[in-house]
């Protein structure tokens, strides 16, 4: 390996395990919750050092508001369709479907409804999922594909918080299917919203976000459950000085 290969393999190396934190990190959280995650159980399934966890985030709670931005950086959230109208509505669907399909979200989601951890900032996945659905709005109600009476920016608002409160119940009540719940939200809603002939025309079943996003990339459409690689323990001593002991020098373990 030349001197110019050694510092992408690096790079690359260090991706994956910063990745594979965040995974580990999204299923204790997702479990437990914020104040039961325990950051010794994060590192043993990531497969980390303590000295890895803290060269990437400085605490559990640094790693816990990653785990909750990951939301907002999320792709695709939508597929280009005829109708922006459908695009709205995929937007909840594709992200149904990462909840399911998705562990990181997962976690992410259940910090964000999570009223322990008082200090993270939790407005942020909120304030994307608003804007970007009322944008959608905005420009189906410019191509005439709303009813007259459609806030674009108030039913975005109404449309998050009652997702939100649908991803709650779905936690609380065991054996309840968000995805059949959400299809069930978008298939009552979206004739109050839009024109009839657009109406009839858009795709709320259960099972829409595969489909949208299997017609975009067809490995997308078929992810499975996403699960730490196995081989970042070996990776981690490239990733810094610390990572080869047990605990960050100074760092008091979790």
């Amino acid at each position: 390996m030349s001197r110019m290969e050694r510092p992408m393999v690096k790079q690359d190396r260090a991706v994956r395990t910063r990745q594979a934190i965040l995974e580990a990190a999204a299923t204790v959280f997702e479990e437990r919750g914020y104040d039961a995650a325990k950051l010794t159980d994060i590192v043993k399934i990531a497969q980390v050092t303590k000295g890895a966890l803290y060269f990437h985030f400085d605490s559990k709670e640094d790693l816990a508001q990653a785990v909750i931005d990951a939301q907002v950086h999320v792709e695709p959230t939508h597929t280009p369709q005829d109708f922006k109208a459908q695009e709205f509505v995929d937007v909840g669907m594709i992200f149904s479907y990462r909840l399911k399909h998705d562990i990181l979200m997962r976690g992410s989601a259940r910090l964000t409804l999570d009223q322990t951890g008082r200090s993270l900032a939790r407005s942020g996945p909120f304030h994307g999922w608003i804007d970007l659905n009322s944008g959608i709005l905005a420009e189906a109600k410019e191509r005439g594909e709303l009813l007259p009476h459609v806030d674009p920016v108030a039913t975005a608002r109404l449309v998050v918080g009652a997702y939100a409160g649908i991803n709650l119940m779905s936690q609380t009540l065991q054996g309840s299917d968000l995805d059949e719940q959400v299809s069930t939200l978008y298939t009552l809603l979206m004739p109050s919203l839009v024109i009839p002939a657009v109406a009839v025309l858009l795709d709320t079943l259960p099972g829409r976000g595969g489909r949208a996003l299997g017609a975009l990339a067809p490995d997308l459409g078929a992810a499975a459950d996403i699960a730490p690689e196995e081989e970042v323990a070996a990776d981690t001593e490239g990733d810094c000085p610390s990572c080869r002991t047990d605990a960050a020098p100074g760092v008091p373990a979790a």
